[in-house]
């Protein structure tokens, strides 16, 4: 299985709901997004998939996140941001984006700080 990935960042604000002590306060990360794909084959040019394509794609999810309040993001608003329901909503936006026929899965990674990662992994 081939494995192709692509790292940006972002910073936003969110407010946990529920037994989450401190963080139920109005806080911020710098969130650090991890975006693989993976597929059993390469295409004739020896590549799994267009990795300008694959940027663009998690450039415009940051893009919809960085400096904002996470809870007022469409496609966040009304759920808890914890870190895997971030990992969700950016697989869901990556998945439309996404046209490559020959992508098996897509993995999603979401660090909230240097040691700590939530993710969501589907197939394509």
């Amino acid at each position: 299985m081939y494995e192709l990935g692509v790292i940006s960042q972002f910073e936003a604000a969110h407010r946990l709901t529920g037994a989450f002590g401190p963080a139920t306060r109005m806080h911020g990360h710098t969130y650090r997004l991890e975006v693989l794909v993976r597929g059993p084959s390469l295409r004739p040019d020896g590549t799994l998939c267009d990795l300008v394509a694959l940027q663009a794609a998690v450039s415009a999810v940051v893009g919809e996140l960085h400096y904002r309040d996470l809870g007022e993001v469409p496609g966040l608003a009304g759920v808890n941001t914890t870190a895997e329901h971030v990992a969700a909503y950016c697989w869901r936006q990556l998945a439309a984006a996404l046209d490559e026929p020959a992508l098996a899965s897509l993995t999603v990674r979401v660090w909230e700080n240097p040691g700590a990662y939530a993710a969501y992994e589907g197939a394509l």
